[in-house]
């Protein structure tokens, strides 16, 4: 057997958490909740590090829970199986995103836009207390198991490369979503806004949809990178005499301050604006209302992640398109120093954990 259970039935858990937010990742021991019928048990083998990880742990967006395990990009093996699952069974390989759970019963719910359940009951994989499961505080994927609902993990071929699917798990389905929702097709024109893990993965998809692609950087440290992709245009400049295309769908992914209502000018007539980056609390970003009015005919809006059924297809398109993040395994001992990394720009791919050697 790969876990233990405890007396109480509870599942013992090894990872590595944060005590508080200038600390650094220490081995830390707890327990997760009991196998219930409909879940699944997964030993995870690799763990995506998220640039939400890093402002979740670093309470950039509101008071963290702490000790806080996060991670939010798990690929593993089904060790484990409650007696009414159907989805799994063992040996068979799973993958859990940002949530694990909602109240299945709202609309949103029902049309698995879990994310946006209107009860607000989405349960995320870690840092969320768990209403399902006592009030409970969930710890994520920087750890050696997680129990889950099976409705919340999606199937993962036996073939298929596990340490880069762990992280299409939040940036694949963060970046597919708006694509798919602002019906991205071929002869689309659409630009990328930040090219870190985020807007690399979103110009994959926005090509392999058909779509004619720009990016829009800071400098043009990545511009080689960019257009050996198949990117069009690279600009380091939003001046709208200096951008030839206008756009049907631009995709911010920029994790820190800026002003968006400068890309309005570069939409088409009937153009969307999608926001996916997330910048720490105390930093505002926002369009002036009479911006809005000027610029009628464009659409502003946000976009969180995907629900279940989304994330399955996306992950089934990236698969057969062979759409996979630049990635760089390391151990868990490393995560510190990945952290610094990301947080000083000094990233190129997207790191994630070998959990195996934990």
């Amino acid at each position: 057997m790969d876990y233990k259970i405890l007396d109480n039935g509870r599942i013992h858990s090894k990872g590595y958490a944060m005590l508080g937010k200038d600390a650094k990742f220490t081995p830390f021991e707890f327990s997760r909740h009991a196998i219930g019928d409909n879940d699944i048990l997964i030993k995870i083998l690799y763990a995506g590090i998220c640039h939400s990880d890093v402002h979740t742990a670093k309470s950039e967006w509101g008071a963290t829970i702490y000790p806080c395990v996060p991670g939010h990009e798990i690929a593993g093996e089904v060790i484990a199986v409650g007696k009414n699952v159907t989805k799994f069974k063992v040996g068979d390989y799973a993958g859990v995103g940002c949530m694990v759970n909602s109240c299945g019963e709202c609309e949103a719910c029902k049309r698995s836009q879990e994310q946006f359940c209107e009860n607000g009951k989405t349960i995320y994989t870690y840092n969320s207390k768990d209403i399902f499961h006592n009030n409970e505080i969930t710890y994520g994927g920087y750890s050696n198991n997680i129990v889950v609902s099976e409705k919340f993990a999606v199937c993962v071929p036996k073939d298929a490369p596990l340490e880069k699917v762990a992280p299409l798990l939040c940036a694949g389905i963060t970046t597919y979503s708006p694509l798919k929702f602002s019906k991205i097709k071929e002869g689309s024109l659409v630009a990328i806004a930040g090219f870190g893990g985020l807007g690399m993965m979103a110009v994959k998809y926005a090509i392999k949809m058909g779509a004619k692609v720009s990016v829009f950087a800071r400098n043009e440290n990545k511009k080689s990178d960019a257009l050996a992709m198949g990117v069009s245009s690279f600009y380091t400049s939003t001046d709208k005499d200096a951008v030839k295309e206008r756009f049907d769908l631009i995709i911010s992914t920029i994790p820190t301050p800026y002003d968006p209502s400068v890309y309005l000018d570069l939409l088409k007539f009937g153009g969307e604006l999608a926001i996916v980056g997330l910048p720490p609390v105390e930093h505002k970003i926002g369009i002036q209302i009479n911006t809005l009015i000027h610029k009628a005919g464009k659409r502003v809006y946000g976009s969180l992640i995907g629900g279940i059924a989304e994330t399955q297809e996306m992950l089934d398109f990236s698969l057969k398109n062979k759409i996979y993040p630049e990635t760089e395994l390391i151990t868990p001992q490393e995560i510190d120093k990945a952290y610094e990394n990301l947080t000083s720009g000094k990233a190129k791919f997207r790191y994630v954990i070998d959990m195996t050697k934990e």
